[in-house]
């Protein structure tokens, strides 16, 4: 092996082009792969910022030359070369008008035969690639993610200093409050038996920034929940944290759209037109069955439930007896791709996730395929039809059931037949505030209303009054960023108020002790005077999957978790030794049998 001793990099290698034709480069990087033509060597070699071709001749010292021979995937290289025109262009990569003519070669590190090809690293499973992140790290469509999320974070930065934003730390070890999750516990030493949280958001400490007079208040903060994971979920993951006082909600939505015209514009240099649509979270219900709709494409969900009543057939007729709801989507064009196996499939797809059936009315032929159409009289398909504006190679699908399920499971259908049928168009970016939340939820299973939100939500002043008389009715002063059906971010204004403060906690149903315990020190703090404030917390991580159009978090996070919350690479979770438990005052009753 050699050393870098007297070389000094002056140039990255996906940085060179063909002005820089004649000068003399240092280069440091990884061989990503060596061609050896007998008289002519090729390497590509690689760093953070992509590839060139450094290239090897008859011209060029022998004992360099046989070096080059010696070199294999991945190897560390440092070269000296002068940067030449090349004879034959590679116009599908930056770099490719020109070349590195070598001068001097070291060999730095060898590396073994890795586990996989690094550049095809995103067609082998997650099971190895984890395993060896990393390698696969050193991918350029996963380097070049994590450098877009490096440059959203420097951007919010930016954004936010420049409007009088000051970056503060909240604790990372703090008391347990669960904020609908559970959360992560750290054992104290010195306080056998008690326990730290990591925190699930830095909430409680923001506000009290807000008390201290901080009043306008950014952090990347990262929080922590101890949930069931998905594609766009970590156990840890980042937020651009924000809190500001003496403002609105419209104060803090228009801060944020300003974040995101300017992050849009420098990252991918799209224009974002403000302000940004707004939908009450009912509408969106209503028209898409999500308080997280994709508004991309139409297929709005339909009420029908008036044209049921009309009707003979008993199972849409009930629903809507009994206080529910018959809705439709119409999926413009899909008789062709819908056939009747794909629709017992999408049945099935319907049943597993709550409804009782899923009625369709197939229109491929002249005469439409109606799944119950023997129970209609006479004229009333066709009055259906045309109140949806169904054409001749269409399909209607239709579920019954309470109004909040039916929407629900028609939400999901449409995504489900919109992908299916491709009608979702790519590189557009529709940002949404979803406005005028439900402030509590009712659990069918507890019988009892819960909070849809944290409970230090300020409710709308005029839905006050319905604390005391119908919980159903109580809007929050809060909005969710959505785009293209991707939760962004949640915000909302505060309550400030000691006694509704306490009055929240009492309808969640929270003895005085509990709420002492949990967030007294909170409610003390409001004694002392608290400014009308609110914010929002925006997800970096989710904001950088979808600009770099990945699929999954773990493709914009440098050493993410898999489904069971572990780590493939180091194989945390681990168990740590009796010494150490001893110290913490904690006796395992059981481990987890290790495979």
């Amino acid at each position: 092996m050699e050393n870098i001793k007297g070389l000094k990099r002056t140039d990255y290698c996906g940085k060179l082009r063909l002005e820089d034709v004649g000068r003399t480069v240092t280069l440091f990087g990884w061989a990503q792969r060596q061609r050896d033509l007998g008289n002519l060597i090729f390497i590509d070699l690689r760093d953070k910022t992509g590839i060139v071709q450094i290239s090897f001749n008859d011209q060029t010292d022998r004992g360099i030359f046989e070096k080059a021979q010696s070199v294999r995937s991945e190897y560390v290289l440092a070269l000296k070369g002068i940067v030449k025109e090349r004879e034959s262009k590679n116009m599908e990569i930056p770099t490719g008008e020109i070349e590195i003519g070598v001068t001097e070669l070291r060999i730095v590190s060898k590396a073994q035969t890795p586990p996989f090809e690094i550049a095809k690293a995103d067609a082998v499973g997650d099971e190895t690639t984890l395993k060896y992140r990393y390698l696969s790290l050193r991918n350029e469509k996963l380097t070049q993610n994590i450098i877009m999320r490096h440059k959203i974070a420097q951007i919010a930065r930016e954004y936010f200093y420049a409007n009088d934003f000051l970056e503060i730390e909240t604790p990372m070890m703090i008391k347990s409050t669960p904020e609908g999750a559970r959360d992560y516990v750290v054992p104290s030493r010195i306080h056998n038996g008690k326990f730290y949280a990591l925190p699930q958001s830095p909430q409680i400490y923001k506000q009290l920034l807000m008390v201290s007079g901080f009043d306008r208040y950014i952090q990347l903060a990262r929080c922590f929940r101890d949930e069931d994971l998905r594609a766009d979920r970590q156990p840890e993951f980042t937020q651009i944290d924000l809190e500001m006082s003496f403002v609105d909600t419209n104060d803090i939505m228009d801060m944020a759209e300003g974040f995101i015209k300017k992050l849009m514009k420098e990252t991918i240099n799209i224009d974002i037109d403000s302000p940004l649509p707004r939908m009450t979270f009912a509408e969106a219900m209503s028209k898409y069955g999500s308080d997280k709709p994709d508004t991309r494409f139409d297929m709005l969900i339909e009420d029908i439930s008036e044209w049921a009543l009309t009707t003979d057939f008993a199972v849409f007729k009930t629903a809507v007896e009994n206080g529910g709801a018959v809705k439709a989507i119409v999926a413009k064009n899909a008789a062709g791709e819908y056939t009747r196996k794909k629709i017992d499939k999408l049945t099935e797809y319907a049943k597993g996730i709550g409804a009782k059936g899923l009625a369709y009315v197939r229109w491929a032929d002249d005469i439409p395929a109606c799944s119950f159409g023997k129970f209609l009289k006479e004229g009333e398909l066709d009055t259906l039809l045309s109140k949806l504006g169904a054409e001749q190679g269409d399909c209607v699908f239709i579920v019954s059931d309470k109004t909040s399920l039916a929407l629900s499971v028609m939400g999901a259908l449409r995504l489900t037949v919109a992908k299916t049928l491709g009608i979702i168009p790519e590189n557009k970016w529709n940002y949404l505030w979803i406005t005028e939340m439900p402030f509590f939820e009712y659990d069918e299973e507890s019988g009892e209303w819960l909070a849809m939100h944290h409970p230090f939500t300020m409710p709308l002043e005029e839905c006050i009054p319905y604390l005391d008389t119908d919980k159903s009715k109580v809007r929050a002063q809060a909005f969710d960023l959505v785009l293209n059906g991707t939760e962004l971010s949640s915000g909302s204004m505060r309550i400030t108020d000691c006694e509704l403060q306490n009055k929240m906690f009492e309808l969640l149903g929270m003895e005085q002790e509990e709420i002492d315990a949990k967030f007294g020190f909170l409610v003390e703090a409001y004694k002392y005077a608290a400014p009308p404030h609110g914010g929002m917390g925006i997800g970096l991580d989710r904001l950088a999957m979808l600009i770099c159009g990945a699929d999954s978090l773990r493709d914009v996070t440098a050493f993410p978790k898999v489904q069971n919350a572990s780590e493939l690479m180091s194989g945390a979770p681990a168990n740590i030794d009796d010494v150490q438990l001893g110290e913490l005052g904690i006796e395992i009753s059981a481990k987890e049998e290790e495979n």
